[in-house]
């Protein structure tokens, strides 16, 4: 409605633009579901750590989560994400231990480190996260020479310091460390392990540092295939991402973990269930994909039977990888140091550093697998061909070339769903106009609304066409917005409905380089 007008002079009024400028968002956020070291401790509403928790490298997520760790997965794939280019990643942890039920115990060194631990500290609850600070102490100028040391003690818990004692020695007297912290402390206990009777002025001190103790080692125990999956009300598992809104891509690389008898063989029905209750996430929600691992052991021919006369796996939001890669253990504790692991996080960072450096529409295929030392098994090209067409990428060795993925394709038996790239495209577009569009709704449906809808997703997709993700030699052939009269007959408007069209020419990958040579002959004139 038109401003009221009532004393002459020059007015100026801000008119809303009827459209709006759409961009496209991060295309390749990560999620992580399985086991971890520890688990976080710094928000009280999740006491477990195991709701989706965000993490941008390695180092962050070895503060919130431990790092390597024996018999897990998660850390080895995370890893390989970060490494291969991948910047964001949700973690979402899946507990598979019981809490220690006994406390944590760390010594401290004396002075001088011959004489072995001057204490040692225990905490008073089980598993408790808790680093022990030692500040030196200045003595006052006037201080006899003989006098001993002091020092203080900060109890930090979960990043935070909880208790605090100076003036501390570790000789008799009044502020005997182990008398003065036994006494007030309600997270720790002291114990002196040295002769106090023995020590000098210049030993009866602690060396300054933050000292960890570490927890007590949990006990294992089985997870089902419903841990994974989860709940969307409490926010774990697979269906815990929901509120993740920008994930593109999940996998869940402890399923090896869970699935692992005790004889030492898989159990595929747990490995099944586990991996369709991935894909239908990833269907329900229709923005992300599912990077799905082969079992491990199998050969070409094994694989292929298992894929297509037991997994039967059909959907244009999973990508299959075979086979496990070898990389370093750095968690080896019998002094084996390669370890073979799912390569489904080493994947999704390929997938992150395509995005990166060419767009979301370049195949993520024909890329070197950092940190990859060998492959499980060196698939030849005869073996890939019975492996391609359905759906399985294969990774392969190359000599100088390097160990590279060499497939492209999702699991879907729609062929316009063929390739990982066109469906990530579509995605990207389908969130971006989403997000970008929200400008639109209750605002007067008429022929104002329709073009600036059209004005808006047009200039979208003309920037994508310049940008080489869309096949055209001009933008009509490469993609039409059509909203209008036609598009929304009276009875659309009446339901309250906009209805816009959108059509566009995606840019498949070239899988096959056929070169046709002939010799040419000469004739006689």
């Amino acid at each position: 409605m038109a401003a009221t007008y009532l004393t002459p002079g020059v007015y100026v009024e801000e008119v809303p633009s009827s459209s709006a400028t759409l961009s496209a968002g991060a295309t390749a956020v990560a999620a992580f579901v399985g086991f971890t070291a520890l688990a976080p401790h710094d928000d009280p509403s999740d006491p477990e750590g195991v709701k989706p928790r965000l993490v941008t490298n390695w180092t962050q997520f070895e503060k919130l989560y431990g790092g390597f760790a024996p018999g897990i997965m998660l850390p080895h794939s995370v890893y390989g994400y970060f490494n291969n280019g991948g910047s964001m990643a949700y973690i979402v942890r899946i507990p598979n231990t019981t809490p220690a039920t006994e406390s944590g115990v760390r010594a401290l060194p004396s002075a001088d480190r011959t004489l072995g631990p001057a204490l040692e500290i225990t905490t008073v609850e089980p598993n408790a996260p808790i680093s022990i600070n030692v500040t030196a102490e200045e003595l006052p100028a006037d201080a006899p020479d003989d006098a001993s040391p002091t020092f203080s003690i900060d109890v930090i818990e979960s990043g935070k310091v909880v208790e605090s004692f100076d003036s501390l020695t570790l000789t008799k007297g009044a502020r005997n460390v182990e008398t003065i912290v036994n006494a007030e402390s309600t997270r720790v206990k002291i114990a002196t392990k040295i002769d106090v009777d023995q020590l000098t002025a210049d030993l009866a001190s602690i060396p300054a540092g933050v000292y960890s103790i570490e927890p007590a080692a949990a006990t294992p125990v089985p997870v089902p295939g419903r841990a994974f999956t989860g709940s969307e009300t409490a926010r774990t598992g697979i269906n815990g991402l929901v509120i993740a809104e920008d994930v593109t891509m999940v996998m869940v690389p402890d399923l090896i973990t869970a699935a692992t008898k005790a004889d030492g063989s898989v159990d595929l029905n747990l490995w099944k269930s586990v991996q369709l209750a991935l894909i239908n996430h990833c269907e329900g929600q229709a923005n992300r994909m599912a990077v799905l691992d082969a079992p491990p052991g199998m050969n070409p021919q094994q694989i292929k039977e298992w894929r297509s006369n037991v997994a039967m796996y059909d959907s244009q939001f999973a990508a299959f990888y075979y086979p496990w890669i070898k990389v370093s253990n750095p968690a080896a504790t019998n002094g084996d140091t390669e370890i073979l692991v799912p390569p489904s996080g080493h994947m999704a960072g390929i997938w992150a550093r395509t995005d990166d450096t060419r767009g979301v529409w370049k195949a993520p295929a024909n890329e070197v697998v950092r940190g990859a030392l060998d492959v499980e098994n060196d698939i030849t090209k005869a073996e890939q061909g019975m492996l391609n067409p359905i759906g399985i990428n294969c990774i392969r060795p190359f000599g100088t070339r390097g160990i590279r993925i060499w497939g492209a394709r999702t699991l879907s038996s729609n062929t316009d769903w063929t390739y990982i790239n066109v469906r990530r495209l579509f995605n990207m577009i389908e969130t971006a106009i989403m997000n970008g569009t929200q400008f639109a709704v209750f605002e007067p449906n008429d022929q104002k609304l329709w073009e600036g809808l059209k004005r808006t997703v047009g200039s979208f997709l003309r920037g994508l066409w310049r940008d080489g993700a869309l096949f055209g030699a001009s933008a009509e052939q490469a993609y039409y917005v059509k909203c209008d009269s036609e598009t929304n007959p009276p009875e659309s408007i009446d339901l309250g409905r906009v209805i816009v069209e959108v059509g566009i020419s995606p840019v498949k990958p070239a899988e096959f380089v056929i070169f046709r040579i002939a010799q040419i002959k000469e004739t006689s004139a």
